[in-house]
């Protein structure tokens, strides 16, 4: 029985995504605080955020499962979040993911929850792809691009995995791909 009533409450347990942000990145984008108990329902997880303060300042997020990185305009900050799916469903496709996949993440990622930091070697990984960004950037850089190449990059937390974000994203879609 009490299987059944946890089976219910997942069932309509609404799609969520949890962005923990820097204070910086907390100070400049609005969005409805976690409460207690809320995870992220999407396949990769949760993500943390931070600001870059570019000329046109950006957003990088970091996948926390997978530490993949996006960047994308942080302006309006007001819309950052809302536009995050789509953000994400275009980093997903150029790493090739099944559109399948794509759908059910942006799907997950249209409501949102903002949270603090938790993780400080996820907050290292994002401050060493900030720093990354920040060499390899241009005057006016492609943000997209910009998001491929940082994937390439070895991290240290996967090293006894799959090395670099692409790979270990490869991997749990390969595993996905499974189920």
């Amino acid at each position: 029985m009490a299987h059944r009533r946890a089976r219910a409450l997942h069932q309509y347990r609404p799609f969520v995504i949890i962005v923990h942000g820097t204070r910086a990145f907390r100070d400049r984008v609005p969005g409805p605080a976690v409460t207690s108990g809320e995870t992220s329902t999407t396949a990769l997880g949760a993500w943390y955020a931070s600001a870059l303060r570019w000329r046109r300042p950006a957003a990088l997020f970091v996948n926390e499962r997978t530490l993949l990185p996006l960047v994308m305009p942080l302006a309006p900050a007001r819309t950052l979040l809302h536009r995050l799916p789509d953000a994400l469903a275009e980093v997903l496709s150029a790493h090739g993911v099944p559109a399948r996949h794509i759908e059910a993440e942006r799907a997950h990622a249209l409501e949102h929850r903002l949270a603090v930091t938790a993780n400080r070697s996820l907050v290292g990984v994002l401050n060493e792809f900030a720093h990354l960004a920040e060499i390899d950037r241009a005057e006016k850089p492609d943000l997209l691009r910009l998001s491929m190449r940082l994937a390439t990059t070895p991290c240290g937390p996967l090293f006894q995995r799959h090395v670099s974000p692409d790979r270990e994203l490869a991997a749990l879609i390969a595993g996905l791909q499974q189920c």
